[in-house]
């Protein structure tokens, strides 16, 4: 495994992390990938600690704290030398929020008693409206009190949209964003968030690098997924776009060296000097194994990469 810094945090992390929607499962009635077995979900955050991966990303609203729970019991006998992120401010699937100081800091020690740790490594705004964040510098402010405190080493925000990073680095001074980013969604390379995040060294997690499984290439437009699994809420539009999108990518893929989509999917996402780190859901040991293996793959190449946004620029993989 190898790593990055988290921009300038202070923070290093492992080029693959893991991303802990899924195993938040549906507990008390929540949305994710339907559910999930605890047992299997600690096999693999502990395979995940044994192959070096080091970052997991997590939020109170997964499983409405049943991730944390689960990462809690799991990583405490570790927890030295893991990094934790989590998030605050989404009370519920409907999209309400509170960033008041207040729900921030309630929030954070609930967070801190599930995760059964006295400090969290990166504290996260769950897609807060930036005008919010622009009228009340008192959010800002209540990151900056917890920090000073060491209830958090450092704090960051998870974007709703890639167009909103600009205005979080220069306006509101985030030195670390979580954002979409993946081989069917390129926005924050074209729009130029990336290269303002390279300038401004401002660390960057993607998330969704395997688009919800589909680049994976395991899963058709009609999979029977669980009625608890978000996919089932997308248009059938969507999920048909998104199942057949991999074959584009198929000629690029060294599958003769054993390189499966997933890991490549990963590798053009390490390919970009902003991205810290790629956090994957993973649900079981054997996707840990697989998906970790891309660190030690390296980058893609220049031309490969170059050929990849010309099949982006060229389809659209988004249904309106």
């Amino acid at each position: 495994m190898r790593y990055r810094e988290l921009g300038a945090t202070g923070i290093r992390v492992s080029e693959i992390g893991f991303g802990a929607w899924g195993i938040g499962g549906n507990a008390k009635g929540a949305v994710a990938y339907g559910p999930a077995d605890e047992d299997e979900s600690r096999n693999a955050l502990l395979r995940a600690v044994e192959l070096g991966i080091n970052f997991f990303d997590t939020s109170d609203f997964y499983g409405f704290g049943h991730s944390e729970e689960v990462l809690g019991r799991a990583l405490r006998p570790v927890r030295s030398s893991v990094v934790i992120a989590t998030k605050v401010g989404l009370l519920n699937a409907a999209g309400d929020q509170d960033f008041s100081a207040t729900h921030i800091e309630r929030s954070l020690e609930a967070s801190l008693r599930r995760l059964q740790t006295d400090y969290v490594d990166l504290y996260q705004l769950h897609s807060p409206p930036l005008e919010l964040l622009k009228s009340d510098s008192g959010i800002v402010g209540t990151l900056k009190r917890l920090q000073a405190a060491g209830r958090i080493r450092a704090f960051g925000l998870s974007l709703r949209a890639p167009d909103d990073g600009f205005e979080a680095v220069r306006d509101l001074g985030f030195n670390c964003l979580q954002v979409n980013f993946n081989l069917l969604d390129q926005r924050a390379v074209e729009n130029g968030l990336f290269d303002l995040c390279s300038r401004r060294n401002v660390g960057v997690i993607v998330r969704t690098p395997l688009v919800f499984g589909f680049l994976t290439g395991r899963y058709s437009a009609t999979a029977d997924f669980d009625p608890s699994d978000h996919r089932r809420r997308w248009s059938p539009g969507q999920l048909e776009r998104w199942a057949s999108a991999h074959h584009l990518f198929t000629a690029l893929i060294d599958s003769k060296n054993g390189e499966t989509p997933s890991q490549f999917a990963l590798r053009f996402c390490l390919s970009f000097d902003c991205v810290s780190t790629a956090i994957p859901g993973m649900l079981k040991a054997e996707h840990v194994i697989e998906n970790s293996e891309a660190s030690g793959l390296g980058r893609l190449a220049q031309p490969v990469c170059g050929r990849i946004a010309g099949i982006y620029r060229e389809h659209g993989f988004l249904v309106n």
